[in-house]
Order: structure tokens, then C-alpha cells, then sequence
């Protein structure tokens, strides 16, 4: 029989936990997000918005739309919202369509990696909703190789759902936010991992320069994921702690 540790989780069970971010850190959508919502802002509030100036990059979807609501001072009644997310999201499978976007550099090779050490995890921590996720993760293949996630409509603060996400890793598998790794490509994902006390690895995928987030201190800064070795070092080194 194999021993426990205290919490019930076994000593031989997994050591390190990955949190990856989705946009501009596994893959690009080349601005479908962006579109899906005018779109169904036109549709639901009657305005034509290409809504350049709202931010979206690292942040929550929630938070995005409050930013829109309030831009037009508009809110939502009763079922309102539902229906505007389902309508978000119908436009997304249109817009991202075969040919557009890309799974980024080494993406799919540190999946592999990460699956071939048999005490980690990997899940998601992003301010997507669960539902336009898992169009974006479906479109490029990879919807199956995440094990759990915290998306956008469980906190719309970034920090507050870092630490739910790394509460949940903790709960299931007993590893503590020592172990645990974040990986994004913005000053958000950077701030989040602090907040609940993660490692951060960065990554100049997005919309965000390297010269933008290494003042930032992220524990690893990196241009890409494509060569992975010195990465995956230092990440068996956290995990044997």
C-alpha cells in the first residue's frame, strides 16, 4: 500500500502542476475574439463598435464585456447575458475558421514533453469562458490534453481566479502553489501568479514585448516555447522540492 501525505494525497501522486494561459500563449486567433464580440455587440445592443480601443489582452471575458457595458451605458436584464455569450460564441466557430490563427512555436512539442513525465499536470488558467476555450482549443487539436481549468466566468479578477485555479490544484492533487507553474505572455498572467504565490514563466508570443515583461521579473522569461530544454529543466528542478 502506498503512504499518504497529510492532506490524503498520495506521496507517490503528482509533484508539479502547469497553468497555461490561451491566448497569445498556446495559440493566435488573429483577432476572432475581437470580432465574435462586435458582432454580437451589434446584434444584442444595436451599435457598431469594432472595439479597438477595449482591452483584451490578459484579461477576463466578463471583464471585457463590463468594459463594453459601461462604454455604451448599457446593462443586462434577466437573460440577457446568456444570450450574448451564446451569440459570442456562435460567431467564433465562424470566424475561426480552417486557415486562420496558429498554434505557436513548440506549443504541441512541451505538451508532449510535460505528459511524457508521469508526476506532472497541466491545466488552464484563463480569462476565457468555457465555452469560447474550448473553440479555441478545438480548432487547433490540443481541447483534450488539459487535465483542468479555471476560466473567465468563475472570477472576473485575474488574481482571484489564479487562486482558485491553484486552490483546485491543491484540493485534487496535493500539490501547493510552491509547484505549480504559470505560464502566460502578459503583465496579467505575471501579476496572477504572484498573487497566488506560483512560479511564472513568460513568453513574448502575444501582444507584449519581451522588453515590456522582463522588468516584470517573471521567474523564466522566454521569446517562444520552441526550444523547451533549459524550460523543462528548471521546472524538474521545482518539482523536486
Amino acid at each position: 500500500m502506498s503512504s499518504a501525505s497529510p492532506n490524503g494525497v498520495p506521496a507517490s501522486g503528482p509533484r508539479l502542476a502547469w497553468l497555461f494561459d490561451v491566448d497569445g500563449t498556446l495559440l493566435l486567433t488573429d483577432g476572432a475574439a475581437r470580432e465574435a464580440f462586435a458582432a454580437a455587440v451589434a446584434e444584442h445592443l444595436g451599435v457598431a463598435d469594432d472595439l479597438r480601443d477595449i482591452a483584451f489582452a490578459g484579461r477576463t471575458e466578463p471583464l471585457i464585456l463590463g468594459d463594453i457595458l459601461n462604454k455604451h451605458g448599457r446593462r443586462f436584464a434577466n437573460d440577457d447575458e446568456p444570450q450574448f455569450w451564446a451569440t459570442v460564441f456562435d460567431h467564433m466557430r465562424v470566424l475561426l475558421h480552417p486557415g486562420r490563427g496558429r498554434l505557436l512555436p513548440g506549443v504541441a512539442e512541451l505538451l508532449d514533453a510535460i505528459e511524457a513525465e508521469p508526476r506532472w499536470v497541466k491545466g488552464l488558467l484563463t480569462g476565457n469562458m468555457t465555452g469560447m476555450a474550448e473553440i479555441k482549443l478545438r480548432r487547433f487539436r490540443i481541447q483534450d490534453r488539459f487535465a483542468f481549468g479555471a476560466f473567465g466566468q468563475e472570477a472576473a479578477d485575474r488574481n482571484d481566479l489564479a487562486r482558485l485555479a491553484i486552490g483546485r490544484v491543491g484540493a485534487a492533487y496535493g500539490i501547493p502553489a510552491s509547484r505549480c507553474i504559470v505560464v502566460g505572455d502578459t503583465e496579467h498572467d505575471i501579476a496572477c501568479a504572484r498573487a497566488a504565490g506560483a512560479h511564472v514563466v513568460a513568453v513574448a508570443t502575444g501582444t507584449r514585448r519581451r522588453g515590456e515583461l522582463e522588468p516584470l521579473h517573471p521567474d523564466l522569461m522566454l521569446d517562444d516555447l520552441s526550444e523547451p530544454a533549459a524550460l523543462l529543466e528548471w521546472a524538474r528542478e521545482i518539482a523536486a522540492r
